[in-house]
């Protein structure tokens, strides 16, 4: 490829590349920044220039960009074998990976299906409960449940039990009809409740609709504690446990998506840990391999994989398939992951960090005029502004008061990406405490130059 100026890269990429997530017309003004390298919690474009990356890269990276580890261990990797049918065949990688995943997922889980991505995880637990449902003589159960604002990607089965229209509405002719139950609001709790000291009155919703709609469901989908796209919205453990205990009341299988929450984002290795129950499957990705190669995993029960188990003349296996399931690379990389947790007591030091953060960012940030919220779990910290916190009115959403902060502090180093007014910071968990300082003090600045203290 021959060399290019940054002026040229940009110029050929908005010719070719459709991004993701975005209105391309803003591209006019705030132009592809052209990523050359990077280093930890940074990045650098062509012209030298850094960036905390405070987002991880929409929430993957989980060690830092370039880990020395995951490095090596893709390059020993990749002289062995890139790839292979993952249909009769198997590796050695994916066999370890296994072995040690078992060390540290909720109680009960065991049968391991690969897939390439988060939407795919998400579309292979719909596909495994309803048919689990169906060949465990429960046809009837055909129907899933999910909870407002909720997301679980971009395919059709994923977005039908994800249910925030932007990303949704326009497709509503092509998705399944599915239950949505009232999620937990705990910034705007209609029963003056706070998420520390309640008792989930908001859960009589979900009782309500098991009531209703049990007898045909299949399963319930959940972002476990965290409803990120919906702004990080935060909600208590026990919500949990109690529908885990509705579930088996009705015979509904519990899925646990734990593609954003899982690999010690939330301050346990899993969401499910601060409830102390598990899921009937479980989706994990992103952190899974650091956020180096594309890959997901759909882990269930021996029950669940026994209803599958027959001759294949009773037409029972579960024919469902990715190209690249299994990746060797993914692998390598998923293991290089679990060696430095083992080894450099990762999220022992990730959760200190998150004490530091989240007390860093209420000093500083705390009394400001439009701070709504500061909520936490682990490293990740929401910042919901709001037009008038005493009566907790958000900004008018044509203002894009959050894309606003967003591009002042890209000019000032800082990957922010908001979810509508809300900031956040969920940083790969090996950040530091001055790299803490640097990107809070970044922050505060790019809110002063927009909406003042």
């Amino acid at each position: 490829m021959d060399s290019y100026s940054t002026k040229q890269l940009v110029e050929q990429d908005l010719k070719y590349i459709w991004h993701p997530c975005s209105q391309m017309k803003d591209y006019e003004e705030l132009k592809p920044i052209i990523v050359d390298h990077g280093s930890g919690v940074k990045l650098y474009d062509k012209d030298g220039k850094e960036y905390i990356d405070i987002v991880s890269s929409w929430w993957c990276n989980l060690l830092g960009h370039c880990n020395p580890a995951i490095n090596a261990a893709v390059k020993e990797q990749i002289d062995k074998l890139e790839h292979v049918i993952f249909a009769n065949f198997s590796h050695e990688p994916a066999i370890k990976l296994c072995e040690e995943l078992m060390e540290m997922i909720p109680k009960g889980l065991c049968k391991f299906n690969f897939s390439d991505n988060g939407s795919a995880a998400v579309e292979c637990s719909l596909k495994m409960a309803f048919q689990y449902q169906y060949q465990t003589g429960k046809p009837k159960k055909k129907r899933f449940m999910c909870l407002s604002d909720g997301y679980h990607g971009e395919t059709i089965g994923a977005l039908s039990v994800g249910t925030m229209d932007l990303y949704a509405k326009i497709y509503k002719p092509m998705l399944m009809d599915t239950i949505r139950i009232q999620a937990p609001d705990c910034y705007r709790c209609p029963y003056g409740k706070c998420r520390d000291c309640c008792q989930c009155e908001c859960f009589e919703h979900a009782e309500k609709d098991f009531e209703l709609y049990a007898d045909e469901t299949a399963a319930v989908i959940v972002e476990p504690l965290l409803q990120g796209s919906a702004g990080m919205k935060m909600y208590p453990a026990l919500y949990l446990k109690k529908l885990r205990e509705l579930c088996d009341r009705y015979d509904v299988l519990l899925i646990a998506d734990e593609i954003a929450t899982g690999f010690g984002r939330t301050g346990k290795m899993f969401a499910f840990d601060h409830a102390g129950v598990s899921p009937d499957i479980m989706c994990i990705s992103k952190g899974l391999t650091g956020g180096y190669m594309p890959m997901a995993i759909t882990i269930t029960t021996q029950e669940i994989y026994d209803a599958f188990y027959a001759d294949y003349s009773e037409g029972k296996a579960f024919m469902h398939s990715h190209t690249y399931s299994g990746n060797p690379l993914g692998c390598a990389c998923a293991l290089a992951v679990q060696k430095l947790f083992r080894e450099e007591n990762i999220l022992e030091n990730a959760q200190k960090r998150a004490v530091y953060l989240n007390n860093r960012l209420n000093e500083r940030l705390g009394d400001y005029k439009h701070m709504g919220e500061i909520r936490h779990l682990g490293l990740i910290n929401a910042m919901e502004l709001v037009k008038d916190p005493s009566t907790k009115e958000g900004f008018d959403g044509g203002l894009r008061t959050g894309y606003s902060i967003y591009k002042k502090a890209l000019e000032k180093g800082l990957l922010l990406r908001p979810l509508g007014d809300v900031l956040y910071f969920n940083p790969p968990l090996i950040i530091n405490e001055e790299e803490i300082d640097k990107a809070i003090e970044l922050c505060a600045e790019s809110i002063e130059e927009i909406l003042g203290k």
